[in-house]
């Protein structure tokens, strides 16, 4: 267990590595973090900040003998750099990162622990894209196995016909079928190094073009019955990465049973809205399972929670959503991340709403 005035190590600059560190200091912990050169909008909430490449092995050492822990805000920290950081201090252990990196191995690793994912194939050349259509069809999507994110490194298959024309990418890809789904969720836990497992609430989340526009609670009634299914194959999961901190699975919710969608082992844009409406938030609790400190309570905290995205250049408007209110709420609570540049489909904050309300 870490004591007051420790520092913990965050690997990446954006803004999950802002909240966290923002979460730290309420703890009185310290934290540094470390990422290459860019708009790293966790540097202005750390004690210190080493902006160096991936590839720089004297900086990671440098970085990791100032830390009691380290930990990651993304999973494309590349492996190479992981492996700099000793073994003991790191949180979670690398082969969460190992699982997660690959799009292929994660589902075969849940589908070995019995979760049901997408109809699949591995596809590394354009003969086995034409057979992954023979066999499973579109409409599919082919996706890029390796670092992927919000719709990127990857392409829909709507036809046999339109696939003709996707250019094969040349490196390693999963194909997979189209699944006819109702919602989308995602199940957020927290573990710690005993195996103490909690979960916060299932937002249901919609998504467009590729990245994730909207988390709401309450959610329907398909996502009710299905939530113990996807939460029973998460904890499996996490139990089976002895995974200590935050986890994320999204799932689709269909007819036949929650479907796999991936998994991400850090913490989650469908698990922003914490913040304001848990008990405690996922970026707090996952400073408290890394630091070994005693994990908090996950409830929801109100009737009716919305979190949206706050994309491009919407974010130079950002302040004129303080002014809003509602009925019987709170008003609502902005998070502007401090990125120097607006572009399209770059999330730039979110703002949450809560209600009590009926």
């Amino acid at each position: 267990m870490l004591k007051p005035g420790s520092t913990i190590g965050i690997l990446g600059g954006g803004q999950l590595g802002r909240m966290l560190a923002m979460a730290a200091a309420q703890l009185g912990l310290r934290v540094i973090g470390y990422a290459p050169a860019g708009d790293n909008v966790a540097s202005d909430v750390c004690a210190h900040f080493f902006e160096k490449g991936w590839g720089d092995t004297e900086a990671l050492a440098a970085f990791a003998a100032r830390c009691d822990v380290v930990t990651w805000e993304f999973e494309n920290v590349p492996l190479s750099a992981i492996a700099a950081i000793p073994a003991n201090i790191l949180r979670p252990g690398a082969i969460a990162l190992e699982t997660a990196q690959d799009r292929l191995n994660e589902k075969r690793f849940v589908e070995k622990l019995g979760g049901k994912p997408a109809p699949y194939a591995s596809v590394e050349t354009e003969e086995d894209f034409a057979r992954a259509l023979d066999t499973i069809g579109a409409p599919g999507i082919l996706k890029t196995r390796r670092d992927g994110y919000d719709g990127k490194g990857q392409w829909r298959v709507r036809s046999a016909h339109e696939a003709q024309s996707i250019r094969f990418p040349g490196v390693p890809c999963v194909y997979e079928g189209f699944v006819d789904f109702t919602a989308e969720f995602s199940v957020i836990l927290v573990r710690n190094e005993a195996g103490e497992v909690h979960f916060w609430d299932s937002s249901e989340n919609v998504h467009e073009d590729g990245m994730l526009a909207t988390s709401v609670l309450p959610h329907s009634d398909l996502i009710a019955s299905q939530v113990d299914d996807a939460r029973a194959i998460a904890k499996h999961t996490a139990n089976a990465l002895k995974y200590v901190g935050v986890f994320t699975c999204e799932f689709f919710a269909t007819a036949n049973g929650p479907v796999f969608n991936e998994m991400a082992p850090r913490v989650h844009n469908s698990g922003h809205w914490t913040i304001e409406a848990s008990t405690t938030s996922q970026f707090e609790n996952h400073i408290r399972a890394v630091a070994g400190l005693p994990l908090g309570a996950t409830d929801t905290r109100f009737a009716k929670v919305e979190m949206r995205n706050i994309v491009g250049a919407e974010a130079n408007t950002v302040y004129d959503i303080l002014g809003e209110d509602g009925p019987n709420d709170e008003g609502p609570h902005v998070h502007h991340y401090g990125k120097s540049k607006a572009r399209e489909g770059r999330k730039m904050g979110h703002v949450t709403r809560v209600s009590n309300s009926k």
